[in-house]
């Protein structure tokens, strides 16, 4: 088992209440695990300072960053951050506090904006692209779209000088518009971006829960029509990827890519999808039930109550640790003798499902992250080299334009310069 340090907890004071219904939301349904919840579904004020409490002695550092998300936390209302941010001070101690903030935007106005910038919150607002793609699942309960709305809250974002990042779901339709959905986000002045790809299985029949989106256990479910297409989603990542490298190096952070370089230079992946283990990557809901992960709210994931546990405890708890521990544990054959286990390590256990390629228990993204990976390997070497040798990666980016020169002088049949042992006309001159 590997040594616990400190843990993360998504916190979800609203638990699954939204303020729009996207066609693709898999944490909506969470609310038949709470029927009780349906009129009492805020976090109250005695959870809010065990949570507070609990999570920032929970940390090994003195850096503690709260993240809350929903759901839609922005129906908290200000006034329930407010308490949160003296809660906060009360606690702290000697340890620095940071905290971020996933919205969908909708009610985002200048109170929310003045709060937000007055405590430094980080806001994450999710977005799918240009209006046509965005609208084509994330909907209000009427149907209607709710890009306008999402735009108008950027907008105000980016005029009170709030800094913010965007989460894009990857998902069945957008996931074909790679460089159009790329370019807009960086139109519209996103400089850190989140490709979420979208997978979820539904199953023909609800649990004893009365969930239709299940967990990797269930035998009997079907990958929903919204979910991406892996070779969709491996094409989406090296379009997207070849517009950065050669254009954005430094400018732009794109999550995936920053993960995968840092896993090229030998460090641990900064993607939970692609670290060794995981665990203690914990989701707290409203009522103060933890469980294991955002994406493992199911009631045999459950670790425990923070009115009847602290959060220290369950995060050293057996269950936590063999939760963390069997994503590498069960790792198939073919993922063990892959060539980018090292940086993949056999990816999200949420995607892991059986029939993939011909094997159990394997990453229905599979696919897609070797052609990723290996499309990226000639570039991340020389990036990971340049770090090395305490050099700016983005030079990267006048080498790449230099290269392309070059080869545009070379006779199509010589052997390609990238070392892939082909002609250049079968290679890099496709």
């Amino acid at each position: 088992m590997r040594q616990v340090n400190g843990c993360h907890v998504m916190a979800k004071p609203s638990s699954s209440k939204c303020n729009i219904d996207c066609d693709y939301c898999f944490y909506l349904e969470k609310e038949m695990l709470y029927p009780d919840q349906k009129q009492q579904w805020k976090m109250n004020d005695e959870t809010l300072e065990k949570f507070i409490k609990q999570y920032i002695e929970a940390q090994n550092g003195n850096h503690v960053e709260f993240a809350w998300q929903g759901g839609e936390p922005t129906l908290m209302g200000i006034d329930f951050f407010e308490r949160a941010m003296v809660l906060q001070a009360k606690y702290k101690g000697d340890k620095t506090i940071a905290n971020s903030f996933q919205t969908n935007g909708i009610a985002l106005n200048q109170s929310w904006c003045d709060f937000l910038k007055r405590h430094h919150f980080l806001v994450g607002v999710s977005i799918d692209g240009p209006q046509k793609h965005h609208d084509q699942y994330r909907k209000t309960r009427s149907g209607k779209g709710t890009h306008t709305q999402v735009i108008a809250a950027i907008t105000l974002l980016k005029k009170n000088n709030i800094t913010f990042n965007t989460l894009t779901v990857v998902n069945r339709h957008n996931a074909k518009y790679p460089l159009e959905i790329y370019r807009y986000l960086k139109k519209i002045g996103s400089t850190y971006i989140q490709f979420i790809p979208l997978v979820e299985r539904k199953s023909s029949q609800p649990t004893d829960d009365g969930l239709y989106l299940v967990s990797p256990e269930h035998d009997s479910a079907h990958i929903t029509e919204w979910s991406v297409v892996s070779q969709d989603y491996g094409n989406f990542l090296t379009t997207v990827y070849d517009e950065w490298v050669n254009n954005d190096v430094g400018k732009v952070y794109i999550q995936m890519f920053e993960s995968a370089l840092s896993s090229w230079c030998g460090d641990s992946s900064t993607l939970c999808i692609f670290a060794e283990s995981c665990g203690h990557s914990l989701a707290l809901e409203s009522n103060g039930d933890v469980y294991n992960c955002d994406h493992f709210v199911y009631p045999e994931y459950k670790l425990g109550n923070i009115h009847h546990q602290s959060l220290t405890t369950m995060n050293y708890s057996e269950q936590a640790r063999r939760f963390g521990q069997d994503k590498s544990d069960t790792l198939n054959t073919k993922c063990r003798r892959c060539e980018y286990l090292s940086v993949c390590h056999g990816g999200c256990p949420k995607h892991r499902i059986s029939n993939v390629q011909g094997y159990s228990h394997h990453n229905y993204l599979c696919a897609a992250y070797y052609q990723f990976f290996q499309h990226a390997t000639p570039t991340m070497n020389v990036m990971s080299r340049l770090i090395e040798d305490g050099r700016p990666i983005e030079l990267i980016m006048p080498m790449l334009s230099t290269r392309a020169k070059t080869i545009n002088k070379r006779s199509r049949n010589v052997q390609c310069p990238c070392g892939s042992g082909k002609k250049f006309k079968r290679c890099c001159g496709q």
